[in-house]
């Protein structure tokens, strides 16, 4: 394998360009948290983007952050803490889901558009991806989108580019919106709910007037795993409250009468509790299972969670999101790592479902994205035909390679 390490853009591009003469198949890698997420579908060369980290343009007045996208998060995340701000996304560190060493990089995050627990609020990466400069599989260098928000100028290609996986193109610059930290954080728990009751109690909050940014359930043996609880072998409903630290305590309050009941966890315990649910790994049982991630109508979700654990054999799970993501883990040996049942279970509920942790051989051969209707696979064909009509760039990393 030839590793390539451009340090301009224009270096991308010729390297791109000649892979796309060559038919030579490109890994797009950062810091390589990612590598284990997404089909596995080996490529003859990489395309390493380390060399893209760095190139700060951040103004804290003005809400907006552009860097390199080999830019590492951890360094991110830590420049926006020193000016009490963040991602509202909240990116979650699945090096440990993975088994990846190294912290994940702003590429990586835009490119698997994933987020952590206050999705449920605020939204994914695509929803703060304000614009790029990149370069597609043709080897043309283009832009979308922009520093300001209401310049919507080539927005929807910013969006389409979260969650691609790198095979529409190699982003080597982003900007994205910030918003400010919140003063203080804590964490209504409500114990011994089923998961029937816990859903209904973060339905009530999350329409409920006090601005919860996280709603999580965790069974018994998770809650038992979890660093805030001290090995209690009782289910929690967590309900999360951010902001000014009197509104905060109003708000929990308030939360606590409207449920009837609830203790509140103090801001240190609450903020790792958060971090262990947007991690996952802490709250599973082992570190060689499967991992499947769920996404039903969150009115179905207790339902799906019922099913799958009736028909296989589910090591550990728990729910996030307020039901819209049910995190659920296999032994390793069952049979098709359990694709043929979580694909039936969401047919009939809604939702979609994603593989996130299996051997290489098992993201080779069973589905890890939920396999697409025909006109919305004929549609996304059409679109990496336009950006990539070679097919080089992280070929086959999300659906099997189309073999004309």
């Amino acid at each position: 394998m030839t590793i390539h390490k451009p340090q301009q853009r224009a270096d991308v591009a010729e390297i791109i360009t000649q892979a796309s003469a060559d038919g030579t198949a490109l890994a797009i890698v950062g810091a390589g948290s990612k590598l284990g997420l997404g089909r596995h579908a080996p490529c003859a060369d990489q395309l390493d983007m380390s060399g893209f980290a760095g190139g700060l343009d951040y103004q804290p007045s003005e809400l907006v952050l552009s860097a390199g996208a080999g830019t590492p998060l951890a360094q991110i995340e830590a420049l926006l803490a020193e000016n009490r701000q963040m991602l509202a996304f909240e990116p979650p560190d699945w090096s440990g889901l993975l088994g990846a060493g190294g912290s994940g990089t702003l590429g990586g995050v835009i490119a698997t558009n994933i987020a952590g627990p206050r999705r449920v609020k605020s939204g994914a990466p695509r929803d703060h991806f304000l614009g790029f400069h990149g370069v597609n599989g043709r080897g043309d260098m283009f832009k979308a989108g922009g520093r300001v928000v209401k310049n919507v100028t080539g927005y929807d290609l910013a969006k389409i580019q979260a969650g691609a996986f790198g095979t529409l193109a190699v982003l080597t610059d982003i900007t994205l919106k910030v918003v400010p930290a919140p003063e203080t954080s804590v964490t209504l728990v409500l114990r011994g709910e089923d998961e029937q009751a816990a859903f209904a109690s973060m339905t009530r909050a999350l329409n409920s007037p006090h601005e919860v940014s996280g709603a999580a359930f965790l069974p018994a043996a998770a809650a038992a795993r979890a660093g805030g609880f001290g090995g209690d072998a009782t289910s929690v409903t967590l309900l999360r409250l951010e902001g000014h630290g009197p509104s905060v305590a109003f708000r929990a309050g308030a939360l606590a009468s409207m449920l009837a009941g609830g203790d509140v966890l103090p801001e240190a315990a609450s903020l790792a509790l958060w971090r262990e649910i947007a991690c996952v790994q802490p709250l599973l049982q082992r570190t060689d299972s499967l991992v499947w991630k769920l996404n039903p109508q969150p009115s179905r979700a207790a339902s799906v969670l019922a099913e799958v654990q009736a028909r296989l054999p589910v090591t550990s799970c728990f729910m996030d999101w307020g039901g819209g993501l049910l995190w659920i883990e296999l032994d390793p040996a069952v049979p098709d790592a359990g694709a043929g049942v979580m694909r039936e279970a969401l047919a009939r509920a809604g939702g979609h479902a994603m593989l996130v942790r299996a051997s290489e051989a098992l993201r080779a051969q069973v589905p890890v994205f939920a396999p697409l209707e025909a006109g919305l696979a004929r549609l996304t064909a059409r679109i990496k035909a336009a950006y990539d009509p070679a097919d080089v760039l992280n070929c086959g990393r999300m659906y099997p390679p189309v073999v004309s």
